[in-house]
Parts: structure tokens; sequence; C-alpha cells
């Protein structure tokens, strides 16, 4: 496993019968409005009694197309020598299927493994891997070139008329996946009380995805697919959002010491948030960070120090692993935290980590604080940002490098290991990002919008195969260890 390129999002995303790019709107258009009045008249007005139970399914129907909190089953962490990503469970097709993907808010459509793919992983140390096949579905249904869908790409080439319409998605890691678009029926769990759920189900596009590069088709820590939750008409979210199923709110809790956590989209009542604004011209989450402390002392840096071109900010992204910073951010912050400690014997491993052999209590090491626009503030302890190979071997989580803008300017990116431990609030529609820490072994509350009470959400850490996750964390550990040595002994 490249532990230096967990990193599965921010992607460009391409769909047409041949290739084109599909173009990411930070946020749905706001459409006007004005004062309307109609004529209304029920449709059972006149109807006899016998009609009455037409009126109640009426309303059954009805109250399935309602606005509801979903909660997703978690699984994962965020330890880059073990898991290394979270992913949800959902169901897909009739019948309904069993798929594990990872949760992404740096992309957005959704995609799985379909059959007869190329270069799909075969097996999987987390789960087992279920390829989606679409003639086992009775209710999936190709996406052609026709589909409104499709009216959000910009065509490279033609897409006919009649055609399938087609997508690529390639990722940060230039990793990749493509096939082509498909609709079907997701099956989800509706939040129905305390620590309680119902069935729900909704239609969505996703990729049904043929072939596979890079990790995505070799990770030994596979899943069936990724899920995006970004911004975007085209994301998982705002499908739901369209037609009414849900609110463009979302929320996680990734449990870095248990495992797993809680995902649920939704209002979340408790516990409160501080909450930043998120960049208006950015197609990802991301905010505008204004300063880094490191224990008492706060970072000089320029004033453009988190500028990347278009891409200007901090990003959050939970299908990132790790923390990603420019050099001229990197290189301050790794020697102010390494101030206090100048005895270790630092070490890189795999060109990427800086390793050290330490005894001592962590909480020696400074914790990293950043503050962001109306007085947020996100703070990242040693525990959260040092990692354990091997006995007394420990490696520095921050990263720099390697993931950049079209134009060359290095990306800002906070994944798991920041967001870890903490209720993280994703408000779409309010255009707003927030966070508390929280206990994610927990539960959270959110709010039933067709009744307005409010319930209790539980985390999840959905179970895998301990013994073949053992041996691979074992070899992982094993190789950062050899390599460890080695420069040692060099």
């Amino acid at each position: 496993m490249d532990l230096t390129r967990r990193h599965w999002s921010l992607s460009t995303i391409f769909l047409s019968a041949a290739l084109a790019t599909l173009l990411i709107s930070p946020r749905l258009s706001a459409a006007a409005t004005e004062n309307l009045a109609f004529k209304v008249r029920s449709k059972f007005a006149g109807k006899i009694e016998k009609d009455l139970g037409a009126l109640k399914a009426h309303d059954a129907h009805r109250h399935s197309r309602l606005l509801s909190a979903i909660d997703l089953p978690l699984g994962g962490d965020s330890q880059p020598e073990s898991t290394g990503l979270y992913f949800a469970k959902i169901g897909l097709g009739t019948p309904s299927r069993d798929y594990h993907v990872q949760v992404d808010t740096g992309s957005d459509i959704l995609w799985v493994n379909c059959a007869g793919c190329i270069s799909c992983p075969r097996k999987s140390d987390l789960v087992d891997l279920t390829p989606y096949d679409s003639d086992a579905s009775s209710t999936a249904k190709s996406v052609s070139c026709d589909d409104s869908f499709c009216s959000y790409v910009n065509q490279i080439s033609e897409c006919h008329s009649g055609s399938t319409c087609k997508y690529i998605i390639q990722y940060g890691d230039q990793s990749s996946t493509s096939g082509h678009l498909v609709r079907d029926v997701v099956h989800l769990d509706l939040v129905t009380g305390n620590r309680q759920t119902g069935s729900t189900n909704g239609t969505i596009i996703f990729g049904c995805g043929s072939k596979q590069s890079g990790q995505l088709g070799e990770s030994v820590s596979a899943v069936d697919g990724i899920m995006g939750f970004g911004q975007s008409n085209s994301s998982f979210i705002s499908q739901l959002a369209s037609q009414g199923k849900v609110k463009r709110t979302f929320a996680h809790c990734l449990d870095n010491k248990n495992g797993g956590g809680i995902f649920a989209i939704g209002e979340v009542v408790s516990p409160k948030v501080k909450t930043t604004p998120m960049l208006s011209k950015s197609a990802h989450y991301s905010v505008n960070l204004n300063s880094i402390e490191v224990g008492n002392s706060v970072l000089q840096l320029s004033s453009g120090a988190f500028d990347s071109g278009d891409d200007k900010g901090v990003i959050v992204d939970s299908g990132t692993t790790l923390v990603y910073l420019p050099t001229a951010v990197y290189n301050p912050l790794i020697n102010e935290i390494l101030a206090s400690h100048p005895e270790l014997n630092l070490h890189k491993v795999q060109d990427a980590f800086t390793c050290f052999r330490y005894t001592d209590n962590l909480d020696r090491f400074p914790p990293v604080t950043f503050q962001f626009d109306k007085s947020a503030s996100l703070t990242v302890t040693p525990r959260d940002y040092l990692f354990q190979i091997q006995g007394d071997t420990w490696c520095l989580g921050w990263q720099t490098g390697g993931l950049q803008t079209k134009d060359g300017g290095e990306l800002s990116i906070l994944g798991d290991m920041a967001l870890s431990n903490k209720l993280v609030v994703y408000d779409i529609e309010n255009q707003v990002i927030g966070w508390t820490n929280h206990n994610c072994s927990g539960g959270i509350q959110v709010k039933d919008e067709q009744s307005g009470a409010v319930y209790t959400v539980g985390a999840h850490n959905l179970s895998w195969s301990s013994s073949s996750l053992a041996v691979s964390k074992f070899l992982t550990i094993v190789s950062l260890l050899v390599l460890f040595l080695c420069n040692i002994a060099l």
C-alpha cells in the first residue's frame, strides 16, 4: 500500500459517449421566486367512503418523499499503517445488494465496480467485494446522452443521441476509473427513532466501473467504489436532495480510536458546532485559513501561503488520509513541532514520512491549531498526527508536495488525520462548515424533518476480516520498519 498517496479525491470528472468533462458547480444556482396563486382542489373531493383507504395510501406515499434523516453505517479508520480510509454501506438495485463505498467529500459522483470490470480488485482485506451487475437488477437502466444528467457536461467529443453516457474520473493520486452511467434504486437506512432505523430508497445515477487503474485496482484495502459527497449537482447528496429525499446537509464523526463512527444526512441538532464560511468560488469544501499555532507559538507565514491558483484556502476532504500543506507552510510547521526535541534522530521512510525513535509521553509534543474565519479553530493533537509503525518508532503524518492544481499551485488539504474524533458538519444550503471535538463512539442528535422530532444516531463499526487485516497491517509495519532501520544503518 502506497501510504503517501492514499488520496482518492479532488477529481477531474468526465462524462460522455466517448469523453467529456463534467462542469463542477460550487453550489446549485439560486432560482428566482415570486408569489403565485393556484386554484387547489383535493383529488379525493367528493369521493365516497370506500376511497378513504386510497387517501391513507396517498399519505404513506407522500411521507416516503418527505425530507428525512439518513444513517449511513460506517467502517474503517484513518491510521496510515492500518486501513487508511472510511467506508459506508449502501444498497443498490432490485433486489437490493450491499456495497461498501469510501465516503469522499472531495469528489462528486458515486461509482462502483461492475461485473466484467478490467483491473478491478478481486478481494480485499476490509470487506467482501460485490461487483454490480445491472442485468441482475430489475430497476437498472442505462443513462443515455439524451438524459438531463449528461447536460452537465462540456462535450469534448460528440455524445450521440441514444448512445450510452460514459464517464472517466481521474483522482489526485493519478488512479482512475471509467465506465458508463446507470440509473437504479439506492437503499438507505432511514432514522425512525433513537438509534433506530427503517428503510427508504431513492433513484440515483452512478458510475458502473468497467476499468480501474492505479490504487483503485491494486489496493489490498479495496472497497466496492467511492461515494462522492461534493457540492455539484451530480453528487450523491445533491441527487437525493433534488428528489426531496434529504436536505443538503450532512455530518460525520470519524472514530480513530475504535474505528468506524457516525455518518448522517440531515440537520444535526446536538452537539452544536462552531462554523466557518465556505469559499464561494471553490468547487470543493474550502475554507479560509488565517493562521496556524504550534503550542503557544504562531507560525510566521506569508499572506498568500494558502493560495493555490483556483483553489484558495484549505480543502476539507474525508477522502484523504493525511494532511497536505504547501512547502512554505510545512517546513516551519515541522521545525516548530520538533524544536523542543533536538535529541531526536530523524529519518525519512518511503521518502515521505519523517520518523524517529521515542519512548516518552506523546503529549510532550505540541498540539497544532488551525485558525479560520468567524473564530473557528481546529486542533490536531500529537496523538492525531503521530502514528506508530512498531514499538518505539513513530512517524509524523504531516505531508507536503505532490498534490497540485492544474496551474502548479500546491494544495492545502485537511484529511482524516485532522478530522478524526470530531463531529464535522457540512451545511451546503447555508454554505458553512463546522466542527467540534466529540466522542465518535457515542451518538449525535438529528432532526426528523417530517415530524420535527429529534433522534439519536449512534456509531457503527462495520466489521472486516480481522485476521487478514492484521496480516496486512503487520506486513505494512514490517516494510516501514525495514526502511527505517536501513536508513539508520546508513
